[in-house]
């Protein structure tokens, strides 16, 4: 009771709404390991089917009779680790069958990359090579991207969807432009979509748009089913273009469970709810039940970026062609910034982030409303009539908010004046001992008026 509520937590793209039936179905399945495949064949044939439509969706070459390869993860960051793995893996095959060194791998990304890929390099020992961003342009340069590479670079990571702004970053160029450093340094470097965020969005919003497996050195693309594919968080996917690119050493057989098991995952155990969740939703909706939807929070996501631009104190830097959100920074910070902003909203339930940018552009600090499918007109208009009451508290005081403060120690910045006006903060004892005081002085009340 005391968490915050999650339809207002504006910060998050994982599903906080799914119809009663489906509530339902999750929880009539939520004693089934998924992992136990000759327990449970027909969540297994699920699991395969929804690959099959995921794969469809992102237009991967693979015949009628074929099945797709790919897998269910419990979101993108496994899919990010797997999908990582068969490229360090395939690259270090070609190596040694090369006679050449193959202990320096390195993946080439945007400075604007989710954590998981951080994660990645550090726990299975690559090298983040990160183009960094520029005020104004806050993905990937492909350009800079293809500059980077070199022989040891397993994959370039494109995303579609960044985290900072919905921006789409441009695989199509990425991909005409390292086709022609392939070709004319005989590597083969490949490219790996994470979509995480996109994948859901771009075939029924922008159909045309080129960024999948069309373009024929996408080797792979990951999808949370647990943002845009609408199930409740702990479902992601990730699909290869072709068997040839996972190697097969990756893949372990197991048999102790009832029959042979191929799997290819991180964890083993996990809930199969979210599996059959996933099915329902894409059985249920359908290519035009998702596409409405999508259609739906890009409209709600256009109409509160109008209203925010109306304000007049805002400048808007998230683009209308992406994942549907609105990022955001003030136009005049003087008294206070979107810290502050960001804190204040949260005495009205609200959870709006606020966070600067990657390098280069550290100094540009932004607010996020990351639009859902339970995110309605309503809910946006009562968002931006709260933002404004927060503008003009924030108006009337005559110097920066605590949040202005707690900044500038974090960057290593000495005390300004304006820090000065307001209370030191107290250390975690001492504000133990000021409520202990407090509750003594409400209980001697009480005792003297006679209610103890």
């Amino acid at each position: 009771m005391l968490d915050g509520n999650p339809r207002l937590n504006l910060a998050s793209f994982v599903t906080t709404w799914m119809e009663p039936e489906c509530d339902h179905l999750i929880m009539s399945s939520i004693n089934k390991n998924y992992v136990d495949m000759d327990e449970y064949p027909v969540t297994t044939e699920l699991q395969n089917r929804c690959v099959n439509m995921i794969a469809h969706l992102f237009n991967c070459p693979f015949g009628e009779e074929e099945t797709a390869v790919g897998t269910g993860t419990v979101g993108s960051s496994e899919a990010i680790m797997l999908a990582g793995l068969a490229f360090k893996r395939k690259w270090q095959h070609k190596r040694k069958d090369q006679g050449k060194p193959y202990d320096k791998p390195n993946i080439v990304t945007g400075a604007n990359v989710q954590v998981c890929w951080e994660k990645f390099a550090r726990y299975f020992e690559v090298e983040l090579k990160e183009v960094k961003l520029t005020e104004g342009y806050y993905v990937m340069d492909p350009v800079k991207a293809v500059e980077m590479v070199d022989e040891n670079t397993i994959c370039v990571a494109a995303i579609l969807g960044s985290t900072l702004t919905g921006e789409f970053e441009d695989v199509k160029l990425l991909n005409e432009l390292l086709l022609k450093k392939n070709e004319e340094t005989g590597w083969d470097t490949p490219i790996h979509v994470d979509a995480a965020s996109g994948g859901f969005i771009a075939p029924f919003l922008y159909p045309d748009l080129v960024w999948d497996f069309r373009l024929p050195l996408v080797k792979s693309i990951n999808v949370s089913g647990h943002k845009y594919g609408l199930v409740y968080a702990g479902v992601g996917w990730v699909v290869w273009r072709s068997k040839e690119d996972l190697p097969e050493d990756l893949i372990f057989h197991i048999n102790y469970l009832g029959a042979d098991q191929p799997t290819f995952t991180l964890n083993f155990s996990k809930g199969s709810s979210q599996i059959i969740a996933q099915y329902y939703q894409l059985i249920r909706l359908g290519l035009e039940g998702y596409k409405r939807i999508m259609e739906n929070c890009s409209e709600n996501a256009k109409l509160v970026k109008e209203a925010l631009e109306k304000t007049g104190r805002f400048n808007i830097v998230s683009k209308d062609v992406g994942v549907p959100l609105v990022a955001f920074g003030l136009k005049d910070s003087s008294n206070y910034n979107v810290f502050d902003v960001s804190e204040s909203l949260r005495r009205f339930g609200w959870i709006v982030p606020a966070y600067t940018m990657p390098p280069n552009a550290e100094h540009i600090a932004v607010l996020r409303v990351v639009i859902r499918e339970d995110f309605s007109r309503s809910l946006g208009e009562r968002l931006v009539l709260d933002i404004e009451k927060v503008l003009k508290e924030l108006d009337s005081f005559p110097s920066h908010g605590t949040a202005k403060a707690v900044q500038v120690k974090a960057a290593g910045g000495g005390q300004s004046s304006r820090e000065s006006d307001h209370p030191v903060k107290k250390s975690a004892d001492e504000m133990e001992m000021e409520i202990t005081r407090y509750w003594k002085r409400v209980v001697d009340r009480k005792k003297t008026s006679g209610v103890c």
